[in-house]
């Protein structure tokens, strides 16, 4: 682990590989990242997948199989993609045990397609719990509107839940709201609280993209000094709204019935604006108790050169919400911002499902 990281660590921060490919598991490239970089996690998603599905031929074996098996497309693909995650889930097991469960953890979307429909939603998770089978696995459930009740329901069931596609605050207020009635009605379910285990991926980087283009229209001194402020406010933000909810008389009735918080989870990482530093979104959101997922070269540069200053969060709240006030005041229609961000969130990933879906069915037509 190189001092970067032993910093970051020391801060409080858990470092998950925003990435899965078999052919990084049967390499041992995930096991050395874990020993090497200070991985504690992963996490998954359809353009991951899709893009895993497109090299190499580490799929080959189990893809000529499927197709002897004669199973459908979308059978395939989940048996293709459930595989990927039980082996990452039984490579990070030690990280899981020794960290008494809060880390070690795997994550695998829901089919994105069904993002805006909460009944299929409840019935996928269940699935793909099922099918994992690993008391380290989360389930990845959109923020949608349509998402939240199925995120409570999870949650009941003793599903572990990781929420996505988080941009807005008013939405991760819902988040947590609909984490904390799913404890609620577990505990009355009977279930161990110990064991159910939540994180809240709010994304970072898109936040800059969407905002930063509007600046750029808006074309004024006053708007183009904002520029790439907004990702890195908004989830300081998001993390002033967390503590609000830790300090809750709701929470601690929980947390004394055995639950453990639902960490914020940064995601998006990898910055986009090659003009902004490489480790912007990791070396600014830095306080204990949250997740930062990275992409594997986002990784690399925290290692090498990040500036890790100790917590980049608690102290800068005044100057977040300072940063959002410019932004309404120069122009920029926030919860039209957040809204394009999940409509565009669901949509890349629908198609990216689809993408793996094609490139499934032409393997099996090969194999």
């Amino acid at each position: 682990m190189t001092e970067n990281l032993k910093r970051l660590v020391d801060a409080g921060v858990s470092i998950w590989l925003d990435d899965i490919s078999r052919e990084r598991l049967r390499s041992g490239n995930l096991a050395a990242l874990i020993r090497d970089k200070a991985v504690t996690g992963v996490t998954s998603n359809p353009t991951i997948f899709a893009g895993a599905l497109s090299k190499g031929d580490a799929y080959n074996v189990q893809l000529r199989d499927l197709a002897l098996r004669g199973v459908s497309v979308d059978e395939a693909v989940r048996a293709i993609t459930t595989f990927d995650i039980r082996w990452a889930a039984d490579v990070l097991k030690p990280v899981y045990d020794a960290t008494n469960g809060v880390d070690g953890r795997v994550s695998i979307e829901v089919d994105p397609r069904l993002a805006r429909k909460t009944e299929p939603t409840i019935a996928e998770a269940r699935a793909l719990w099922w099918m994992v089978d690993r008391p380290n696995v989360h389930i990845k459930i959109p923020a949608t509107v349509e998402g939240l009740p199925a995120i409570t329901q999870a949650l009941s069931e003793g599903i572990s839940v990781n929420v996505t596609l988080i941009f807005s605050l008013e939405r991760y207020r819902g988040v947590m709201d609909a984490w904390l009635t799913g404890l609620e009605k577990a505990k009355a379910n009977g279930h161990n609280l110990a064991g159910i285990e939540s994180v809240a991926s709010f994304f970072v980087s898109r936040v800059d993209t969407e905002i930063d283009a509007r600046l750029d229209k808006l074309g004024t001194p006053e708007a183009l000094a904002l520029k790439g402020q907004a990702g890195v406010a908004n989830a300081r933000l998001a993390f002033a709204a967390f503590e609000e909810v830790m300090s809750s008389p709701r929470w601690q009735a929980l947390r004394a019935a055995g639950a453990r918080p639902q960490r914020p989870l940064w995601a998006s990482t990898g910055v986009k604006n090659p003009d902004y530093p490489d480790t912007l979104y990791v070396d600014q959101l830095v306080t204990a108790g949250i997740v930062n997922t990275m992409p594997e070269k986002t990784l690399d540069s925290a290692a090498d050169h990040g500036k890790i200053s100790g917590d980049t969060i608690r102290p800068f709240y005044e100057q977040a919400w300072n940063v959002m006030a410019a932004l309404k005041d120069a122009g920029i229609d926030y919860d039209d911002v957040v809204r394009v961000l999940e409509d565009e969130g669901v949509q890349k990933f629908e198609t990216s499902w689809n993408e793996l879906l094609e490139t499934v069915d032409s393997e099996l037509r090969k194999a």
